[in-house]
C-alpha cells in the first residue's frame, strides 16, 4: 500500500489530504480555514502565511496513517497553469511538501490551484473527460476557461470571467455590509434557509463573455440600505442574478464545441446557485463536485497524479 500526499495552503484554507495510490480511497481530509477578524474583508497574504505556518503541522499530526509509505507529494504552488502566476501563499505548501518529499525520497509534483479544483470535480468522472468547459468561481476568481488534459495536469485557455471584481467578492462584500463573519457566503445562505423571499427581479446583464460586477456591488448594497426588501430577499436575489450571470457568460461561449461543463470553486458550494444552474444550463453535461470539494481543499490535486497515470497509459495504447 502506497499512499499519495496533496497539500494545497490557498489565500483562506490550509488543505491537506492522503489518498491511496492503488484503490484511489481518500484517507484523510484536513482542512482548516484561515480566521479573519470580524469586519475585515479578507487576509492580506502575509497573515495568511502566518497561520498557514500554524496550521500546517497540526494537520499533518491528525493524520493517523504511516506516513513512510507517501510516495508522491503533490501541492498545488500557484495560482494558475501558467508562466508568472505567483502568490505568497502557496509557498508555504510548496515548502512543506519539499521538505517531506526529499526526507521521504519520493517524487514531489507541483500543480496550479486552479487545476486542483478541476480535479476535484472530476474525481468520479476523470476517465471519461480529457476537454471541457472549465468555471472556476471563488472569492479571488471568476474565469471561464478551456481546459485540455495534458501529460501532466491540464492545458488552460481563459475565454471569459469579470472584468473588475469576482462572484466572491461580490457576496463577501454584500455579506459584510449586512454583518455577516466574512468570507460570508455560506453565513448568508444558512441565514436565508427555510425562509419566504419576496420578489425581486435580478438587473438586466450587460456584455459578453466578460462583464462587470461593480455595478451590482452598488445595486445591492444600496437596495439593503434602502430597507425595502427584507435581507434574505436581498441574499436570495443576489444568488439569482449570479446563477444568471454564470450562464450568461456561458451562452456566449456557445461556439466552444464542448460536452461538458465542470463548475468549481467555493461559489459553486451555494446550494441555491448549484439549483440555479442545474435548471438554467440545458446544452451540457453539468460536472459539480461534492459541495465539501468545492470550497479549498487538497484532494483535488492529491487525485492529480492519478489522473496523470491513467491518462498516459491510456496515450500508450
Amino acid at each position: 500500500m502506497t499512499y499519495i500526499l496533496g497539500i494545497d495552503t490557498s489565500a483562506y484554507t490550509t488543505s491537506i489530504a492522503l489518498i491511496d495510490e492503488k484503490s484511489n480511497k481518500i484517507l484523510a481530509d484536513e482542512r482548516k480555514v484561515l480566521q479573519v477578524k470580524k469586519g475585515q474583508k479578507g487576509l492580506r497574504q502575509q497573515d495568511a502565511v502566518f497561520q498557514h505556518l500554524k496550521n500546517f503541522s497540526k494537520l499533518y499530526e491528525n493524520i493517523n496513517y504511516d506516513l513512510s509509505k507517501i510516495k508522491i507529494v503533490s501541492v498545488s504552488s500557484k495560482p494558475r497553469n501558467i508562466e508568472g502566476s505567483y502568490m505568497p501563499v502557496f509557498t508555504v505548501g510548496y515548502n512543506y511538501g519539499k521538505i517531506i518529499a526529499e526526507t521521504l525520497n519520493c517524487k514531489f509534483i507541483e500543480y496550479s490551484h486552479q487545476e486542483n479544483h478541476i480535479s476535484a470535480s472530476l474525481i468520479n468522472h476523470y476517465k471519461d473527460v480529457s476537454k471541457m468547459l472549465a468555471v472556476h468561481l471563488s472569492g479571488g476568481t471568476t474565469e471561464f476557461i478551456v481546459a485540455e488534459k495534458s501529460p501532466k495536469g491540464y492545458k488552460t485557455k481563459i475565454l471569459g470571467g469579470t472584468k473588475d471584481i469576482t462572484f466572491g467578492q461580490l457576496v463577501d462584500r454584500i455579506g459584510t455590509l449586512m454583518d455577516f463573519p466574512f468570507p460570508c457566503g455560506l453565513h448568508m445562505e444558512n441565514y436565508i434557509r427555510g425562509k419566504n423571499f419576496e420578489k425581486i427581479k435580478p438587473p438586466n446583464i450587460s456584455g459578453g463573455a466578460y462583464i462587470n460586477l461593480s455595478g451590482m456591488e452598488n445595486y445591492y448594497s444600496n437596495l439593503y440600505l434602502s430597507k425595502k426588501f427584507t435581507k434574505e430577499s436581498i441574499i436570495h436575489s443576489l444568488f439569482e442574478y449570479i446563477s444568471k450571470s454564470i450562464v450568461h457568460i456561458i451562452n456566449n461561449l456557445s461556439h466552444i464545441q464542448f460536452k461538458t461543463l465542470v463548475i468549481s470553486g467555493g461559489i459553486a458550494s451555494n446550494s441555491y446557485i448549484r439549483n440555479f444552474l442545474r435548471a438554467d444550463i440545458k446544452d451540457y453535461e453539468v460536472l459539480l463536485p461534492d459541495v465539501e470539494n468545492s470550497s479549498d481543499n487538497a484532494v483535488g490535486v492529491a487525485y492529480l497524479p492519478i489522473i496523470d497515470r491513467w491518462y498516459n497509459e491510456i496515450k500508450t495504447y
